[in-house]
């Protein structure tokens, strides 16, 4: 989703988007069309959102939202209307999820998470301060798949905001043979979405707050594996 190799941009701050085919732009009303006939279908439940909840009682407060490339879909559809902006790639086909995403009521900055420097960090960190909840795939978009790129840990430290993992766990669905291994929820898939608590990067430069990615990386494997042990004690 997210490549901060160009500059941000955000509902703030309009720029001209990447020119998509036609085709493309038709391909991707009908694809929203069909998520939204499948998403319908889907049955979400969530696990330890209380700290999120307990930050959003502070208004103004911004946070990095976390989430892994390959779980965007659901956790997409079931944050949708919730006022969370979305870090997406200046590439084409990061112009193509942010279609889909605005269409799904997102407001989206264009950036990304895999560089820690640069003029478009320092507009993300702009962002954060002025209150924004911005979700982000510390993975994408190129991977390696379940890491946590030096961007996001940077922009979250030097907003001085915190971290929130989010990881969904899905009980039947289609897989791409992708870096990502993308999923796709079936047909009346249960999904259980797990949240972490608002973490705070630690370190005072941006080389010390970069050395923390395994450490979120772990604290999201966790979140996998609390999903995984509430999906099946719902059964």
């Amino acid at each position: 989703m997210s490549d901060m190799a160009g500059a941000v941009r955000t509902a703030d701050a309009p720029s001209a988007a990447p020119a998509v085919p036609l085709r493309v732009r038709l391909g991707v009303a009908a694809g929203t069309v069909v998520l939204r006939l499948l998403a319908l279908t889907w049955r979400f439940r969530e696990v330890g959102r209380e700290g999120w909840h307990a930050l959003r009682a502070t208004p103004g407060t911004g946070v990095v939202v976390a989430c892994w490339h390959g779980q965007l879909l659901p956790l997409v559809w079931h944050h949708r209307g919730e006022g969370v902006a979305v870090l997406i790639s200046e590439h084409r086909d990061g112009e193509i999820i942010a279609r889909v995403a605005r269409a799904l009521g997102y407001d989206t900055v264009r950036g990304s998470t895999s560089r820690g420097g640069g003029r478009a960090l320092l507009e993300l960190v702009g962002v954060l301060r002025r209150g924004r909840e911005i979700a982000v795939t510390p993975d994408g978009p190129r991977g390696p798949r379940h890491t946590f790129a030096p961007g996001a840990l940077i922009a979250a430290q030097r907003a001085g905001v915190p971290i929130i993992g989010v990881v969904a766990h899905v009980d039947r669905s289609w897989r791409l043979r992708s870096w990502d291994r993308f999923e796709i929820p079936k047909p009346f898939a249960r999904i259980t979405v797990a949240y972490g608590d608002p973490t705070p990067v630690p370190g005072a430069t941006p080389r010390e707050a970069a050395e923390h990615g395994a450490a979120f990386a772990a604290l999201m494997d966790a979140l996998g594996a609390r999903a995984e042990s509430a999906a099946r004690a719902a059964r």
